[in-house]
């Protein structure tokens, strides 16, 4: 059986950070990434630090994630530097926020808090994704089934900015309430049984080496073959992260963030 060679990031100019990891993928590219987990020193083994990197020859650094610590909920603090991953710095750039159960999580830029509005809302944060897990009835053995909860795309191909006033009025809700103007629903592939392997597998062409309950892909009911996102493990403590238009880099390493969480790990 031939092995399927990983083709490299296509050349993708980083001049700006900041207006890269928020701007969708370019139309027809495919941004291949890498994220490493980094588990050293003192409590990094409970509190690892993220890092998201372009997978090309130059390695290119794009985003690092870390959880809060004092956080009655898990809170992802991300940020475009790989030193500097604190709520107070200029280098935050989004944060991933969960529910109490761990089930559901919310994906914020970095814009202000609503009780901080200034008159016409326009330094309110947006919210970028909301992401949904839920256990099937194997428990936690079978595949686990996500749902993303993205803004919708205007004519030029831009995300339509979602500032919610409260958290009533927040993706999710919209979802839960089937209010889906300017709101695009995805969901993770369903895997195929493989008699042969005894287990559940998606096609990853190449990208993933390695069995993992984490490996997932993203897709819309209507176009299952198109894949928007997928992640998964290449070893103990890197993972392929690839993302598609409409995805930006931020909305991707956060969904991917929410998969490492505490509570639903089940390895």
């Amino acid at each position: 059986q031939q092995k399927e060679e990983r083709p490299p990031s296509p050349v993708i100019e980083v001049e700006n950070l900041e207006e890269f990891v928020l701007q969708p993928a370019p139309q027809g590219v495919t941004v291949k990434c890498r994220v490493t987990r980094d588990k050293r020193g003192m409590d990094r083994g409970l509190y690892p630090t993220y890092y998201l990197h372009l997978d090309n020859d130059k390695k290119v650094f794009l985003l690092a994630g870390r959880k809060r610590k004092k956080s009655k909920t898990s809170n992802y603090l991300i940020s475009i530097d790989p030193t500097d991953l604190s709520r107070g710095g200029e280098n935050f750039i989004g944060k991933l926020r969960s529910n109490l159960m761990g089930t559901r999580f919310t994906v914020f830029d970095n814009g202000a808090n609503p009780d901080r509005a200034n008159a016409d809302w326009s330094n309110v944060r947006q919210e970028l994704s909301a992401v949904v897990y839920e256990t099937n009835v194997l428990g936690f053995k079978g595949p686990r089934k996500m749902t993303v909860i993205i803004p919708g795309m205007n004519a030029d191909c831009e995300r339509v900015p979602i500032r919610p006033r409260n958290d009533n009025d927040g993706l999710l809700m919209r979802w839960q309430n089937r209010n889906m103007d300017n709101v695009i629903e995805l969901h993770n592939k369903a895997p195929v049984w493989n008699d042969e392997t005894q287990s559940y597998v998606l096609n990853f062409h190449g990208r993933v080496t390695h069995a993992s309950v984490k490996n997932f892909q993203i897709v819309h009911s209507s176009d299952p073959d198109y894949i928007v996102m997928q992640f998964g493990r290449v070893a103990d403590d890197a993972f392929t992260m690839d993302y598609n238009y409409p995805l930006c880099a931020v909305q991707a390493f956060a969904i991917a963030l929410s998969s490492f969480d505490g509570k639903l790990a089940c390895e």
